[in-house]
């Protein structure tokens, strides 16, 4: 599989990692990379000899979530293009989501924004101890709309609404108190706990792990078309309003928003 902004390697056990390889820009989220992310998630979803599929970033991040010029990009759009771009994201998350092979992620760095949102959709997620989260869009006066279905769905109303109104950053011990990651542990240790992780799917019928996820989601708090919806209006509606226009303008020009020199 060739991509232009990720890499997948498959070896002869059919283990499949899946790494964003964008170092340089600490894999922030382009639009190519959700289209690259989208269409692998299709062809290993299909993949007869793929058992389990690793989600991990190049370098030193997982992902720093959006990326600059994608955000430039969004401050010129229409409502309509904003929503076109959201859904993109929104979709590739599902497709993720509904992978019906065992997806562990490799939180090996920093993951913010829709970062975050990448560890949700995993089954499972170990992370480095070194490693920072945070949900920062309020920062900019924005909210991490597209997201939010899959954030709440595995830490739960309590923690989300504590991150996602504070946009405060956290460690990777507090990821692993409210669920976000499942285990945390020293950066040398991460490949062999990827492989304690991973182990117990080689003894498991394909047919029927594609099953036993799927049921999760059928008896869990299914993410419907209609909530997608809901929340690509409401990011539309607040990349409208003139918080959003100074917090945006404010990051691209690299000094402190009005809110914030207010506070200091």
């Amino acid at each position: 599989m060739n991509f232009e902004t990720i890499s997948v390697a498959v070896d002869e056990r059919g283990v499949a990692v899946l790494t964003l390889a964008r170092p340089d820009q600490h894999n922030a989220l382009s639009g190519q990379m959700i289209g690259d992310l989208t269409s692998a998630a299709a062809r290993l979803g299909v993949d007869p000899k793929v058992r389990v599929v690793v989600l991990t970033g190049a370098g030193t991040s997982f992902c720093a979530g959006a990326d600059l010029k994608w955000m430039k990009e969004q401050v010129n759009a229409t409502r309509e293009q904003r929503i076109t771009e959201a859904r993109k994201l929104a979709l590739m998350l599902k497709a993720l989501r509904e992978l019906p092979k065992p997806l562990i992620g490799r939180v090996n760095g920093q993951a913010y924004g829709g970062g975050v949102g990448l560890i949700t959709v995993c089954d499972a997620a170990i992370a480095t101890a070194g490693a920072r989260f945070g949900l920062t869009e309020t920062r900019l006066g924005l909210i991490p709309a597209t997201i939010s279905p899959y954030v709440v769905d595995r830490i739960g109303t309590a923690a989300a609404l504590r991150y996602f109104s504070s946009a405060r950053f956290f460690a990777a011990s507090e990821a692993r108190s409210v669920g976000l990651v499942s285990a945390v542990v020293e950066q040398d240790e991460l490949d062999a706990a990827i492989e304690v992780e991973i182990g117990p799917y080689f003894s498991t019928a394909p047919g029927a792990v594609a099953a036993a996820k799927a049921l999760v989601r059928a008896v869990g708090q299914p993410i419907e078309e209609q909530v997608i919806e809901m929340t690509l209006t409401r990011l539309a509606d607040t990349w409208e309003t003139a918080e959003a226009r100074e917090g945006l303008t404010a990051f691209i020009e690299k000094r402190p928003s009005s809110w914030k020199a207010q506070a200091s």
